[in-house]
């Protein structure tokens, strides 16, 4: 029998939103396998056990840059400390010039950006004396540099999400509507062929347990689990989605109306993938490992 330790339950809390003795319970009667223990959540719990967006700690934004052409773009997340830092001025003017300069410089990877001159000066030496004047940690997160098949579409909202869309014989407002509904439905992949295959045989394992503990009959579990799939794969994939301006219309069908297609699309959000550091943990992790 694995160890339980509490830095594995703090860790699958942070990807779940199961209460803390049912994140041990779980990893206990998964041997500590933290994939199986998350599968076991998310029968017991159902959707509240995916991933909380909110747990996150990075505040920032989320900048795109398009060349006038329409032919190459970027989408870059840039964090700060605070929320008040992210909205500094200063702090938008260099997160601009550096989605700017990745394009222009036709830079690939983040560790490339640093030695990159903006006036003369590298951007390494300009988030450097942004972060004296500001007083705050700020730091380029990562990027997408992209060359387009077709025409490049964004969406910001907020400041927080991005979408940057590589769309062929398509026009500005078809371009913008669909990136905005990427925005607001957070699609896995355009279509099934993009989506891991494990993630579907998840679905698959974690639809039988459900309905298997729900006491469904035995005859009826294929059917059962295959609908809780097919739905699974509607909602995550872009092209069978209800576009969100007109529910009847699917993106396949705005698609196949306007004569475009999709080649590619990416989506940041602020802070996504950095586990936010709760106060109250302490007392929760305490109580767990009395337990």
């Amino acid at each position: 029998m694995a160890e339980i330790t509490a830095s594995m339950v703090m860790t699958l809390r942070g990807q779940t939103d199961a209460p803390m003795m049912d994140c041990k319970k779980a990893l206990t009667e998964a041997d500590g396998d933290m994939v199986r223990a998350e599968e076991i959540l998310r029968v017991r719990f159902g959707n509240k056990a995916s991933k909380a967006a909110g747990r996150v700690a990075a505040e920032g934004v989320v900048i795109s840059f398009i060349s006038k052409d329409g032919k190459s773009g970027s989408l870059l997340e840039v964090n700060s400390e605070t929320d008040f830092c992210a909205k500094n001025e200063e702090f938008l003017i260099f997160s601009n010039k550096v989605a700017q300069i990745i394009v222009e410089q036709k830079l690939k990877h983040i560790d490339d950006l640093g030695k990159v001159e903006i006036d003369g000066i590298t951007i390494e030496e300009l988030r450097t004396q942004l972060v004296g004047k500001i007083g705050e940690n700020i730091t380029p997160r990562r990027f997408i540099n992209l060359s387009a098949k077709g025409s490049l579409y964004s969406y910001i909202h907020g400041s927080k999400l991005g979408v940057i869309l590589d769309l062929e014989s398509g026009n500005e407002e078809l371009g913008k509507d669909i990136a905005m509904h990427i925005a607001a439905t957070k699609p896995r992949a355009i279509n099934q062929s993009g989506v891991d295959p494990k993630l579907i045989e998840t679905e698959r394992r974690v639809a039988m347990e459900k309905a298997k503990e729900a006491g469904k009959p035995e005859e009826m579990l294929v059917k059962i689990v295959e609908g809780s799939v097919n739905k699974f794969l509607k909602e995550a994939t872009l092209l069978n989605q209800s576009f969100v301006k007109d529910e009847k219309v699917t993106i396949e069908m705005l698609l196949k109306n306007n004569n475009a297609k999709i080649h590619s699309f990416y989506i940041y959000i602020v802070g996504d993938g950095i586990e936010k550091k709760e106060m109250d943990f302490a007392s929760e992790v305490a109580a767990v490992s009395k337990a």
